[in-house]
């Protein structure tokens, strides 16, 4: 699929930088997992743990050291060279895969007792059933998912008009096109032209609905008003990692989690 191959290349693009940016903050204590995140994670010492989009595998690090069995998966070849070149330099003993999560279960049948992934990764994925029968597939029986990511409700408006107090809905809700952008990165490097990339919207129904066509019963869907990033115009809330707009106080959802459970059929 010429989308897949382009956000490969897209964010291969970056893995040099996401690596120095995150070894950096590993090195010195500053990178953790968001505060929601970790309120709703079970414990994961002796667990097996699937990290589906890993990125330069600076949070399956994180897994790992919570006592997580952790396997990270990333599309892009130089993610997951700079991924086993970090959990080296840190000490960990992590396995990183590289594939489309979409095709996963083609390569790799193992099962874990948790499949996790978060912040920024639904979108760069264009069919959300094929995206929860792989974490069926990996799930043991009694397995969860967990996911944390930015809420579609956030994602339809205008990042640079809602950070004046604007609402303006940018991206169509219930798009089923993907929106093509050639600037990718700003969160761990410098933004980065000429690498179009492909981002899809997914409504909230089509998520949960994912979910339970997969035949993982859904366990809870929080929804939150900070983010895990700042777009422009939002504030840290304390050392949470995460962010909020001053005039958003319980006005509209920016973040979501759920986890859902495989059971026996």
């Amino acid at each position: 699929m010429k989308e897949i191959d382009a956000n490969r290349e897209a964010w291969s693009s970056l893995a040099a930088d996401h690596y120095e940016t995150f070894r950096r903050r590993l090195a010195a204590g500053e990178h953790r997992l968001n505060a929601r995140i970790l309120e709703e994670l079970p414990v994961l010492a002796g667990k097996k743990v699937l990290h589906l989009q890993c990125n330069t595998g600076a949070d399956t690090i994180l897994l790992s050291r919570m006592g997580a069995d952790a396997t990270g998966v990333d599309l892009s070849p130089d993610n997951i060279f700079y991924a086993r070149k970090l959990a080296a330099e840190c000490g960990e003993d992590i396995r990183f895969l590289e594939s489309d999560v979409l095709t996963l279960p083609e390569i790799h049948r193992e099962e874990y007792d948790l499949v996790f992934t978060s912040e920024g990764v639904l979108g760069w994925l264009p069919d959300l059933a094929k995206w929860a029968d792989t974490a069926a597939r990996m799930l043991k029986t009694g397995g969860e998912l967990y996911l944390f990511d930015s809420h579609p409700f956030f994602l339809m408006l205008d990042e640079e008009k809602l950070a004046r107090g604007e609402y303006e809905v940018r991206y169509p809700y219930f798009s089923k096109e993907p929106d093509a952008d050639d600037v990718i990165g700003g969160y761990a490097s410098a933004p980065k032209r000429g690498k179009t990339s492909y981002f899809w919207m997914h409504p909230l129904s089509e998520i949960v609905n994912a979910v339970g066509g997969a035949g993982i019963r859904l366990e809870f869907l929080h929804e939150f008003p900070e983010n895990f990033y700042n777009p422009g115009g939002h504030e840290p809330v304390g050392d949470t990692g995460l962010y909020v707009l001053p005039f958003n106080r319980g006005c509209f959802p920016s973040s979501f989690s759920l986890r859902a459970v495989k059971e026996a059929r």
